[in-house]
């Protein structure tokens, strides 16, 4: 078993801080740091019309001869002067490149930067997220901070989570929200099948199955498991309608609840739970409330399963930036008071549920982590 405690080479607390620099101190890469903050999302809006209205796409098939403003706008069917300006501003984002600075109208090319941001799909999943769930309720961050709720949530509905209003947000925001949460948690899944199925579990229950995802692939990789996907009722129709396109109606079924109900045990009898990506939708006191109910449906010999991404595991700081920046979705829309979770919180959560870690694997997919408790 590895140490459970771990620090990621740039997260904070790797090292001791420096001294922070005064304003008139600060170096100048430091100041058009601090103005990359201040305007970002005003360029994010910008880097997204780069992308989608085909700014980009054209830049890349003109590579390396690139195209001027007025050839830009005529491939993107814009205007001469929206293709400038937002060109202008991927000057300053270093996504596009202009031939020479005195001549406006260019040349343009696409920068390596701009490549990344119209084809890394991770970027896309990101990007996507925060545009189309993220960035209306984020305006209301700070009444979400001030009052324990996702205040934000209200640009879509009137639900307390956005987990009871997932299933009617609209079409494009549930599309964004679930290709987020899958490209993920698809990444791991292929690596902790076979840590699972070690044990030859015969009875697997999914605590937030979601759309089924994770049973599917369950059903597939061992012909004898049956699962039982615990979730809301309107997931648990989503989930139905995949599995039953799939054909494992007779192997895959649903048990719905209220998760945040403490006093609703769950289902029992099971040789394996599992808690994939579900955690961090909960602060710490409902986690180990959600840790405990699921130790109680364990057969004797039985394993809890968690996987989840820490932001003190990540292998960059970039991934753990991305974390810390899912935290604040978790504040302004998701439920007003969970995050993404340093590991120690979780073991922590774990220890006071009655449960002890017997395996801990970082390096999962995308960098998660898999915890195999047992009931201490």
């Amino acid at each position: 078993m590895q140490d459970p405690v771990k620090t990621a080479p740039g997260a904070p607390g790797a090292l001791a801080a420096p001294t922070a620099p005064t304003a008139s101190s600060a170096p100048r890469e430091l100041r058009f740091e601090a103005q990359r903050i201040a305007f970002g999302p005003m360029m994010f809006h910008a880097a997204m019309l780069l992308r989608d209205l085909g700014l980009l796409a054209a830049l890349k098939a003109a590579h390396p001869t690139g195209l001027t403003a007025s050839a830009v706008a005529a491939k993107a069917g814009i205007s001469a002067y929206g293709a400038r300006v937002l060109l202008e501003a991927g000057l300053g984002m270093d996504l596009v490149h202009l031939a020479a600075l005195e001549d406006p109208e260019g040349p343009y090319r696409l920068a390596p930067l701009g490549a990344v941001f119209l084809q890394d799909p991770m970027t896309r999943a990101n990007a996507d997220f925060v545009r189309d769930v993220c960035y209306r309720g984020m305006a209301d961050l700070g009444a979400s901070i001030r009052e324990a709720r996702p205040a934000g949530l209200e640009a879509f509905g009137a639900w307390p989570t956005i987990y009871e209003g997932l299933s009617q947000l609209p079409p494009k925001v549930q599309e964004s929200w679930f290709r987020f949460d899958h490209y993920y948690s698809d990444s791991a899944f292929p690596a902790v099948l076979p840590l699972v199925f070690r044990a030859r579990p015969r009875r697997l229950l999914d605590v937030g199955g979601n759309t089924g995802r994770f049973a599917l692939q369950c059903v597939r990789h061992d012909p004898d498991v049956q699962v039982t996907l615990l979730d809301l009722p309107g997931q648990l129709a989503k989930a139905a309608e995949n599995v039953a396109a799939a054909g494992f109606s007779g192997r895959i079924g649903g048990h719905p609840l209220d998760l945040l109900d403490a006093t609703q045990p769950f289902p029992g009898g099971f040789d394996a739970v599992w808690m994939s990506q579900f955690l961090c939708c909960f602060p710490e006191e409902d986690i180990v409330h959600l840790l405990r109910r699921g130790a109680a449906a364990l057969n004797a010999g039985g394993s809890l399963y968690v996987l989840d991404t820490y932001w003190d595991r990540q292998k960059t700081p970039a991934a753990a930036y991305c974390l810390q920046a899912t935290s604040l979705y978790f504040t302004a829309l998701a439920n007003g008071t969970s995050r993404m979770y340093h590991s120690r919180d979780l073991l922590r959560c774990v220890d006071a549920a009655g449960l002890v870690v017997e395996e801990d694997v970082d390096g999962l997919g995308i960098s998660h982590t898999l915890f195999r408790c047992r009931v201490r």
